[in-house]
């Protein structure tokens, strides 16, 4: 059997997330589908984590095992499964890896971007959080670097999210504007479920005036879920990078 890492992105729209669970429309099953089509067996695909319902993915990965050693960057093939995938699924590349090569457990760092958008637009409606407010980006940033001092992310984690810890790592947490939108990206070894989502939606309250520099690190050292703020909106969100250590590769 040889392994493989698939490349793909996603809109996440119209999916209950990335995995599969019974009665619901997922990217996974809808992937899994497409590749055992092809490759006319059944075939496993294992992603690189969860995404949660409406969240999407310009980069993404996952791993699958097969009795055929042609599908390296096998352009032809890469055609046919295209064209077996709707039009909201894309797969970018197959890659041949070590046998025990994980998409998921092997990943270095992953990173999210988070976008909000300051003026109605139909093309963004999916893709962005509507919001009017202004918000003061130099204080939430100021708190955004509080996120890089500390590694117990407690508050930020969806209750009862079933994480085995809730320590992570972020190396990278910053705001950019960019024209009429607010780009929030943010990098980390590991997220927690819901991790960004529920950092952006206490940044926001930062960025109003609300609470203070000082406030968003009670909130963060309290590692209580109920002190931090609603989780941004699931549209706004969406996982842009992992990386991966080069030796996987074949």
């Amino acid at each position: 059997m040889a392994r493989y890492f698939i490349f793909l992105s996603f809109r996440g729209s119209a999916y209950n997330g990335w995995q599969i669970q019974p009665g619901k429309h997922t990217v996974q099953g809808i992937l899994a589908k497409a590749v055992s089509t092809l490759l006319a067996s059944p075939t496993a695909v294992t992603g690189a984590g969860r995404t949660d319902t409406g969240v999407h993915a310009s980069f993404f990965c996952a791993h699958f095992d097969a009795v055929r050693d042609d599908l390296h960057d096998n352009s032809q093939l890469l055609y046919n499964l295209n064209g077996l995938l709707p039009a909201d699924i894309a797969v970018r590349r197959i890659v041949m890896v070590k046998p025990d090569a994980n998409a998921r457990f092997d990943a270095l760092s992953r990173t999210y971007q988070y976008t909000i958008t300051r003026e109605k637009d139909p093309f963004m409606a999916e893709t962005a959080w509507l919001l009017y407010w202004q918000l003061d980006l130099q204080k939430m940033n100021e708190a955004a670097d509080v996120l890089l001092r500390h590694s117990d992310f407690s508050s930020f984690s969806r209750l009862h999210g079933g994480n085995k810890t809730t320590i992570c790592r972020v190396t990278f947490a910053h705001w950019e504007e960019e024209d009429q939108r607010l780009v929030f990206t943010i990098t980390a070894d590991r997220f927690l479920r819901n991790m960004v989502r529920a950092i952006v939606g206490t940044l926001i309250p930062v960025g109003r005036g609300k609470l203070s520099v000082a406030d968003f690190e009670s909130i963060l050292k309290g590692r209580d879920r109920g002190l931090a703020g609603q989780s941004a909106p699931a549209q706004g969100l969406s996982l842009t990078g992992i990386e991966y250590p080069g030796e996987l590769f074949i």
